[in-house]
């Protein structure tokens, strides 16, 4: 059986700039120890998945018990990195197991490479 397709808008991201700040937005649940709600940009060109700190900590991951480093690229060159593994959930479609490069930053949004 094949799911129905769903479809997900382009979310302003910043309105003062309107139109220019579109971008590909997914909502989904990510489920670690504990489970939460996050926005994801859908980044085609992204080589890896990347989950913001705080979303790491809210999903019950611990920084120092993560013992595999990645190394992030562009303009996240400069921060530390840990692989975390959740099942994500988007929209009415099951859940599947994704890896992430965990940032020590929140300056950055999750993002589904």
């Amino acid at each position: 059986m094949t799911a129905a397709p769903e479809q997900y808008s382009y979310v302003a991201r910043d309105r003062s700039l309107g139109n220019a700040s579109l971008a590909p937005m997914l909502p989904l649940t990510l489920i670690g120890r504990e489970t939460c709600s996050a926005i994801a940009l859908a980044d085609t060109g992204a080589a890896i998945n990347v989950l913001p700190f705080s979303l790491g900590v809210q999903l019950g991951f611990l920084w120092d018990q993560q013992t595999k480093a990645v190394e992030l690229s562009g303009n996240l060159a400069a921060v530390e990195a840990r692989i975390v593994v959740v099942s994500a959930v988007v929209g009415k479609f099951p859940p599947v197991r994704l890896a992430f490069a965990w940032a020590k930053t929140d300056s950055v949004s999750a993002i589904l490479g």
